[in-house]
């Protein structure tokens, strides 16, 4: 269970993909960094007096790193193969040392079939009325995780000892909510 103490109100609070990026970096051949971006298929925040949960899907298909080859390959089966694994999901499971701004965000994601535990730096951006009503929150998150603790661990080598793709895959997710009211409860 999530224990944050902001201002954010009880109730639901839905994931904004228009305003919501994933990224990702990943080193290349040792001397670059191939960067990606995923779109948010959906989010929820729950806030509540026990606490709260955020739960969110990204769809794999959806990977954009600016040259539709690679995307391709990415999405096969020799990476994320969507074929079998058509969703990339995040449910958290604890937050730890909040201090009104920033915090770790604990939770369990699921790639490639694969469900592995996962720290969140995160940070919590205010509470707005945005022009429509709503109200409005938003988060940033890093994490850095191993594509082959899910699975991913296509090996492709060139020259002695050397890698295509590195296995250290780096996150950063910005993320909107808006307010759908209280929670009925």
């Amino acid at each position: 269970m999530i224990t944050l103490d902001t201002t954010l109100a009880a109730g639901t609070w839905i994931g904004d993909p228009v305003h919501s990026d994933v990224s990702f970096k990943v080193r290349h051949m040792g001397v670059g960094k191939v960067r990606g971006t995923f779109a948010l298929a959906s989010a929820a925040l729950t806030v509540g007096d026990d606490g709260g949960r955020v739960t969110a899907l990204i769809d794999p298909i959806s990977v954009d790193t600016g040259n539709r080859q690679r995307d391709q390959h990415i999405t096969s089966a020799d990476f994320l193969d969507v074929e079998h694994h058509p969703q990339i999901e995040f449910t958290s499971t604890e937050v730890r040392g909040f201090d009104g701004e920033t915090f770790i965000l604990v939770g369990e994601l699921t790639l490639h079939g694969v469900t592995r535990t996962v720290e969140l730096e995160a940070e919590f951006l205010g509470v707005v009325d945005d022009p429509s009503g709503a109200e409005r929150t938003g988060f940033s998150a890093t994490t850095t995780i191993s594509r082959a603790a899910f699975g991913i661990d296509i090996q492709l080598g060139f020259g002695a000892g050397n890698v295509v793709v590195a296995d250290t895959i780096e996150i950063a997710i910005e993320i909107e909510f808006t307010s759908t009211g209280p929670d009925p409860r």
